[in-house]
């Protein structure tokens, strides 16, 4: 793995950082009050391949990995522009699909994931399994008569499913040989019959609603599974990789965002005799944050690398890893930026108050400290498990 970004990086993230500046934090925060998604930056995205950088080149797509897709979001995220969607759309479902869907689902999906004309959700976490997905009980079952799929269950804190065209729903189905539940996926058009949405009313002020969805006996037809039945959790975590590589991206980008505002107002505000900035108890905090965020891209670049190496397991490691590390370093650098600014930290003008709930979700999501830490001590260091 280069410790040294490519030319050809350098130029996406040149290029992306300035399609950001063109609409910047008053635009999406604009968007975000009017309560829309940012749909202009999210087409012109599409439109200069940002959005599929990462999908297949003879499906629409430019042909790079996660790598490049990190690039676009965390560069859109340091001009104060994440577009969370991007996380769940081209990077969680447009994998999934390439790597294991059909012809069919490739050329229906793919391209237009690409080009932005479709969007797609995706349905894991549930009210009573939260962090355990094997708890899912989401369940799918063939109907004998004509070999469709129904599917019966509820999905919580699903992001954009009132501006996507389907959802991708984790279920599990029986495993005919031993009984048992295993992890499948189906993707589910936005307008169903039996498949139903909630908005959930959140203190969060975010571009893209959460939603609870009710499945009622939702009848797919057989060609709605994505990939092999029997392969489920090895398609789950394919697309769960490059969710927690992503939401890195989204964390690093905020931190940055938020460095790059406090390091501005300490280099121009005065107060006695001399820029704020040089003092120690000022300047210092800033410099960890930049040194926390420069070292969790390092993690996310070699998540990024692996995965888009085909090394899933070693992948699962560092993404985890990255995820743990950009959501520790963004939750500081927002802080720390707004304890910078003071009052002015929490005003409308520097744009920063918002992103300490926003901070707090790449905590949060899509799995928390706790369980990654759980992963590292009985995954990486053999620890005993204590759950």
């Amino acid at each position: 793995m280069p410790l040294i970004e490519s030319g050809e990086h350098k130029a996406l993230r040149a290029a992306v950082s300035a399609l950001g500046h063109k609409y910047g934090r008053a635009y999406f925060t604009r968007t975000v009050e009017e309560g829309r998604p940012a749909t202009e930056l999210w087409s012109e995205a599409a439109k200069l391949g940002y959005l599929g950088v990462n999908l297949p080149e003879e499906h629409g797509g430019g042909g790079g990995g996660i790598a490049e897709l990190s690039i676009v979001l965390e560069e859109l995220g340091a001009i104060g522009c994440p577009l969370l969607l991007m996380v769940v759309s081209p990077a969680i479902c447009g994998t999934v699909i390439a790597r294991f869907g059909t012809e069919e689902q490739k050329r229906a999906w793919l391209p237009a994931l690409a080009d932005g004309t479709r969007v797609m959700a995706f349905g894991i976490t549930e009210p009573d399994a939260g962090s355990n997905s094997h708890r899912i009980t989401t369940t799918a079952r063939r109907d004998p008569a004509t070999g469709d799929w129904l599917l019966t269950g509820r999905k919580v804190f699903v992001s954009g499913v009132d501006i996507a065209d389907a959802t991708l729903i984790v279920g599990r189905t029986e495993d005919a040989r031993t009984g048992r539940l295993k992890p499948c996926l189906f993707i589910v058009p936005r307008d169903t019959p039996g498949f139903q949405r909630h908005k959930i009313d959140m203190e969060l002020s975010a571009a893209e609603k959460q939603f609870e969805l009710v499945l009622d006996d939702v009848r797919l037809p057989a060609d709605a599974l994505v990939g092999d039945e029997d392969a489920g959790l090895l398609q789950l975590f394919a697309g769960l990789n490059p969710e927690r590589i992503m939401t890195a991206a989204f964390a690093i980008g905020m931190g940055r965002f938020a460095l790059s505002r406090a390091a501005e107002y300490a280099r121009e505000r005065t107060v006695w005799k001399a820029p704020i900035g040089s003092h120690q108890a000022i300047a210092h905090p800033l410099a960890q944050a930049h040194i926390d965020l420069e070292l969790a891209r390092l993690m996310m670049q070699k998540a990024a690398h692996l995965y888009d190496a085909g090394d899933d397991v070693g992948a699962g490691e560092a993404a985890n890893m990255a995820k743990y590390a950009a959501g520790e370093a963004c939750v500081k650098a927002v802080d720390q930026a707004v304890h910078t600014l003071g009052g002015n930290g929490l005003t409308r003008e520097f744009g920063l108050a918002s992103l300490i709930t926003a901070a707090r979700v790449s905590r949060i999501a899509p799995v928390s400290r706790e369980m990654i830490l759980n992963y590292v001590s009985h995954q990486t260091l053999g620890l005993p498990k204590s759950y």
